[in-house]
């Protein structure tokens, strides 16, 4: 099969910006892939579906969406299904694998119930959770831990808890974020993220990259605002590791039914050098920190092909007969 041109993807609409609270990185990330897109021919535009309605890509012709959405009204199944109802191809996961994996307790119930390998969890939900009960969480998941919004991303809201007196205020926090609040098991050891192309059968994993974040914390300033983080690719992992993560990741974005490309964090416990699956992002970023375009370097893809690579998997979960 001939590799499509340019003009086959047609007028494309970048999706960027949007409602959620990375609207920031979402724009940083959709200015990328619209100048990479342009540069290579494709007659691509900026669309923020926070300034137009989602209807007007019809109206106007769009044949293609490349969405560098982040977050809720973006990554969560919401822009898809109305994608779906518009008939217009999009890239990424669809309706049902975005609206789980944006879920971080939903994700993790769907894993643990594939047998897949995620710290163990407690999830306070805002309103019916008693002062009692945000106490008692360490008893249960040991310290310290981590406390974060179940269905935010880019770290936001995310806190490492050190003893029981900052519980309350750390969970109150994540609960002005969202209803959910998902208490984790913190695993000590080396962070690392995969990135995963491709849909069924045909998934393949990018090389892993090792994060090291100054004082281990990898928080939405160190992930966008600094370079004082550290990426190493190649990792550096113990032999044999590093093909164990990247078959794992492969496991954990098929079960969730994901599709085009995403991006799956884990942790290592450096006791015992168990792989722990965190979470799957279904819309990774794309600025100049991000770790897809960085991974896909290591194999050889530059940023403008991954874009290209990307665009040509857009696609509906319902076509219609």
């Amino acid at each position: 099969m001939s590799r499509p041109q340019p003009h086959d993807y047609g007028k494309v609409a970048v999706l960027m910006g949007g409602h959620s609270a990375e609207r920031e990185v979402s724009l940083m990330s959709g200015g990328g892939v619209l100048q990479a897109l342009q540069s290579r021919g494709v007659d691509a535009h900026a669309f923020d579906p926070a300034q137009r309605d989602l209807s007007e890509l019809q109206r106007e012709g769009f044949q293609r969406c490349f969405i560098a959405l982040h977050g809720r009204f973006g990554e969560d199944g919401t822009v898809q299904g109305a994608l779906e109802l518009l008939g217009i191809p999009y890239t990424g996961s669809g309706v049902m694998a975005s609206a789980i994996s944006i879920d971080k307790v939903m994700t993790k119930r769907v894993w643990m119930a594939e047998g897949l390998p995620t710290p163990k969890y407690r999830l306070l939900r805002r309103g019916s959770y008693t002062r009692e009960q945000v106490i008692a969480v360490p008893d249960d998941l040991g310290l310290p831990l981590i406390v974060k919004p179940a269905r935010e991303g880019s770290s936001i809201g995310v806190a490492k808890v050190e003893g029981y007196s900052d519980m309350a205020a750390a969970v109150q926090a994540s609960s002005l974020l969202d209803a959910d609040v998902l208490c984790e098991q913190f695993i000590a050891g080396d962070e690392v993220t995969c990135p995963v192309m491709g849909s069924g059968a045909s998934a393949r994993a990018l090389p892993v990259i090792r994060i090291v974040a100054p004082e281990g914390n990898y928080d939405y300033r160190n992930k966008y605002f600094t370079d004082d983080t550290q990426y190493i690719v190649p990792c550096g992992l113990p032999a044999g590791e590093e093909e164990a993560i990247q078959e794992l990741v492969v496991k954990a974005y098929r079960v969730l039914g994901c599709r085009g490309w995403g991006r799956v964090d884990v942790m290592i416990d450096a006791a015992n050098r168990q792989p722990y699956l965190l979470e799957i992002n279904t819309s990774p970023g794309m600025t100049s920190h991000s770790l897809v375009p960085m991974s896909a370097r290591a194999a050889g893809i530059s940023y403008e092909e991954l874009c290209l690579q990307l665009l040509a998997g857009a696609a509906l979960d319902q076509v219609k007969a």
